[in-house]
């Protein structure tokens, strides 16, 4: 079983804030691979499907962003689930708005819900890293996170999130490469000028 993560904050306050896009993945992946309904467990929403030949228990814990280590312990914990057999989805201020890197591994880089689940289960476990971008002042980082998307980076979002939805078999197999690849393949390319 693969324990699937997506990191956000609850509440609709928060549903469209760049911090929130682990969760916007996650509920592409569930709807687009007709997973179970969420259903609340382990101080989050779970919900359980299918993707190729694993079985995919997706989390997007309630505790908020600074205590999501909570809801993975706690499911990891049920489940039996290893560090490594648990995939988390979460924004990356180091990466330009759309692109995605994966890694397995290595520290938390400040982000205050890797720091909740190292604290939690350790730092074993795969990451996919979704570019938010960066707001040129690490003083401005919080303001910058906590706010929502604006209306023109849909033109990226919503491919991107079909992009990942699309190929997520290919990362839960441990193709890396492929998957980066055919979701940079899927994307709009931007259009020459004249």
């Amino acid at each position: 079983m693969l324990l699937l993560v997506g990191l956000g904050n609850p509440g609709v306050d928060y549903a469209a804030n760049r911090h929130n896009i682990g969760f916007m993945a996650v509920d592409e992946i569930v709807r687009r691979h007709s997973f179970q309904p969420f259903r609340s467990k382990f101080s989050g929403d779970i919900a359980e499907g299918r993707i190729g030949n694993t079985k995919v228990l997706a989390l997007k814990p309630m505790t908020y962003m600074n205590d999501s280590g909570q809801a993975v312990g706690l499911s990891a914990g049920f489940f039996k689930i290893a560090p490594e057999n648990i995939l988390v989805i979460h924004d990356e201020i180091d990466l330009e708005a759309g692109k995605i890197r994966t890694k397995s591994g290595g520290g938390h880089a400040g982000h205050n819900g890797l720091r909740s689940i190292h604290a939690h289960i350790g730092d074993g476990y795969r990451r996919l890293r979704i570019g938010v971008g960066h707001p040129g002042d690490k003083d401005m980082v919080a303001d910058h996170v906590l706010k929502n998307f604006a209306k023109s980076d849909r033109l990226w979002l919503e491919p991107l999130l079909t992009g990942i939805a699309d190929h997520i078999g290919l990362l839960i197999d441990g193709d890396d490469a492929g998957f980066t690849n055919n979701v940079a393949r899927d994307m709009p390319k931007p259009e020459a000028s004249t």
